[in-house]
């Protein structure tokens, strides 16, 4: 399984989404799996790569948290969670993807 945080330069949720995504790692059973962090730098990458805000984690090559009619762009983004707005997807929410990914091999 690869997976990947995508951040701007300097962004400031980009530990508490990886923290939240080796815990989440870690919790399904999936030690094992490890992840890239990749800094997309400029407005033409992230159209190329259609990277809709910081941090962005895609597994599989997906974005598991995609929101239709978001443009590609280097911005913060911003995730609904249990808990209200936040700049990471909750742990819930990842553990899912994780299964989820998994499960469809």
């Amino acid at each position: 399984m690869e997976i990947e945080v995508l951040v701007v330069p300097d962004c400031p949720n980009e530990k508490v989404a990886a923290d939240r995504l080796r815990q989440a790692l870690d919790e399904v059973g999936l030690r094992e799996v490890g992840f890239t962090v990749r800094v997309v730098a400029d407005q033409a990458e992230a159209e190329r790569i259609a990277f809709t805000g910081s941090p962005t984690i895609w597994i599989g090559g997906c974005d598991p948290f995609a929101q239709a009619g978001r443009e590609p762009g280097l911005a913060c983004r911003v995730y609904r969670t249990p808990d209200g707005l936040a700049g990471a997807p909750g742990l819930d929410e990842l553990r899912q993807a994780l299964r989820a990914a998994a499960a469809s091999g």
